[in-house]
Formats: structure tokens, sequence, C-alpha cells
């Protein structure tokens, strides 16, 4: 295949604002459900990301964001190291290479337990920061796998994940520039809750100068009811939720107002961190609630030119 950059590559090197997506695949095999999903984001956003059996079992994501592919829409397959050894990473790439597939997010993946099949067993044969590594690389040195340089492989547009809310922070900025000396072109945080500590990571990652060097998109999601339990019980384990947002959403006198006051967070979460300087864009992700991700999008008023 011809070694040209993805769409969503050239929008990075352009330097213009970004707007992602991210769906998860269904737990069934009728692809009809996932395509017109798809085909609701068509226009809106610049790719759309398509999750790796996150909490649960689903339809395979690079079959899932080949179907994404076939309605036109460019996707971010997720591949995720807790289910597969290196043989089977690299050969996930290969396999998206040949289905058109450019735009990779390399993940650790939540651990097994804190989903449905807990008494699966993890694998982690390697980390987030390797695998970007090796899928950077395969055109030039495939030895991860004892294997001699593969010719044609990539090049990939590879992302990664940030989690500003997580400790001990020099760490977390350390493992940050890891990923993009490995070879990432996009980073996007985990969804923003807590602005306040945003901007302290914020202030680390510009001090390091990382955000001069890839482009970093601000994760935004409509508070889950179960995601707001988890935060009053202590248990949640992604991000820090401020409890004037837990309040807001519980005071609600519906789950519908509850799901608008959700809403309206995101909303305020977007118009404050618009116009942090370095900042190239948002990914807003779905997490079974598309209705809810549409609405932030076309009430943002972030479009995608």
């Amino acid at each position: 295949m011809s070694k040209t950059m993805s769409s969503f590559q050239e929008r990075i090197a352009s330097g213009k604002r970004l707007l992602v997506a991210e769906i998860s695949p269904p737990q069934g095999v009728d692809p009809a459900p996932l395509q017109a999903t798809a085909r609701r984001f068509a226009g809106k956003i610049h790719a759309l990301g398509v999750s790796d059996n996150r909490e649960m079992v689903r339809m395979a994501a690079l079959a899932a964001a080949t179907l994404v592919a076939g309605e036109g829409i460019e996707p971010i397959l997720h591949v995720t190291t807790r289910d597969r050894n290196r043989v089977a990473l690299i050969s996930e790439a290969l396999g998206a290479q040949a289905l058109g597939i450019r735009n990779v997010l390399c993940t650790s993946g939540s651990h097994q337990t804190l989903g449905r099949f807990r008494t699966a067993k993890n694998v982690y044969d390697v980390d987030s920061v390797q695998l970007v590594q090796a899928y950077a690389q395969l055109a030039s040195d495939a030895s991860l796998v004892n294997e001699k340089p593969i010719e044609g492989a990539g090049p990939f547009c590879l992302g990664a994940v940030a989690s500003p809310d997580a400790d001990p922070l020099g760490l977390q900025i350390s493992r940050l520039a890891k990923k993009v000396t490995a070879g990432a072109a996009f980073l996007i945080t985990q969804p923003i809750y807590d602005l306040e500590r945003f901007h302290t990571w914020w202030k680390a990652v510009t001090q390091r100068g990382i955000h001069e060097k890839v482009a970093i998109l601000a994760g935004i999601q409509a508070l889950p009811e179960e995601e707001a339990a988890k935060a009053r019980e202590g248990k949640h384990t992604l991000s820090r939720i401020p409890q004037a947002a837990l309040h807001r959403v519980d005071s609600a006198s519906s789950p519908s107002a509850r799901r608008s006051a959700a809403i309206e967070i995101a909303l305020e979460t977007i118009k404050q961190l618009a116009t942090v300087p370095g900042l190239r864009g948002f990914g807003v992700a779905c997490d079974g609630d598309c209705d809810a991700a549409l609405e932030i999008l076309d009430r943002s008023g972030l479009g995608s030119n």
C-alpha cells in the first residue's frame, strides 16, 4: 500500500483544531446499528474512535472500525494490550493496514476486574508505550516479535491516552513524554471533570513542551449516572469528579433532568477549555449514550471544520 498519511494525520499536521468522537462496538453481530450510529457522526467530526472491549466483550474493534470506514468516516482503531501478546498486537496492525486503517490509538486498557469479564486472564505482554514504539518502527525494526523489518508496514497515525487525574503527577508527565518520543502523534485525555486538576496537569505538560510535539485533545463525556455513583462511593478510578458537579447532577429531580445536567456540565467544560492555549481540540465519548455525545457536539458550536 502507498505510504500516504491518513486524512486525520494531515489534519494534525495542519495545526488546525481537531474534533473526534468515540463509540463502542455492539455486543452482538449485527452490523446495522453500528453503521447507523457511525452515519450520525458524519460531517460532525474528523475521526471516530472505536473502543476495544472496554468493560465488556463486544464485536472486534478492527471489524467495527472497518464497518465505520465503509460509511465514509475515518476511524481510529483502539488497540488494548490487556488482551493480546506482542504477536497478536503486531498482527492486528498489519491487518488494519491491509484494510486501509491507519489511525491507531494504543492503550493498556482497564484491568479486567473492573469490567464484566473478571475471570479472564490479562496479558499485558507489552505496555502502551512499547506498543506505540513497535507500531512506529515496524518498517525498520520488528525485533519485538523477532522479525526483520516488515517492508511496507505503516506509516500509522498513532495515538495514546493521557490521564490528567492520575498520580503521581511527575510520573504521569514522564510517561506522556515517553509516548511522544515513541511516536505518538496525538493524545486524548480521560474525560475531564475537575478543571482545577486539569490546569495543574496542563501547566506541567506545557513546562515540558509536550504540547508542542503532539496534538493533545481534552476528553469530554456527559457524566453517566453509574459513574457518579462510583464517585460518591469512592470507587471511581478514572477521573476526579468534583463534589459540586456530583451535587448538581444528583439534585436533579428525574433521570432525564440528571442527564440534562450532565450534558450542561460537559458543555461548560468545553467552553472553559476552548480558550486554553496549545490545546488542539476535543474527544467526545459516547459510553452508551450517543444521543448525549451528539447533542454536545451540536450545541458546543465546535463543528468539524
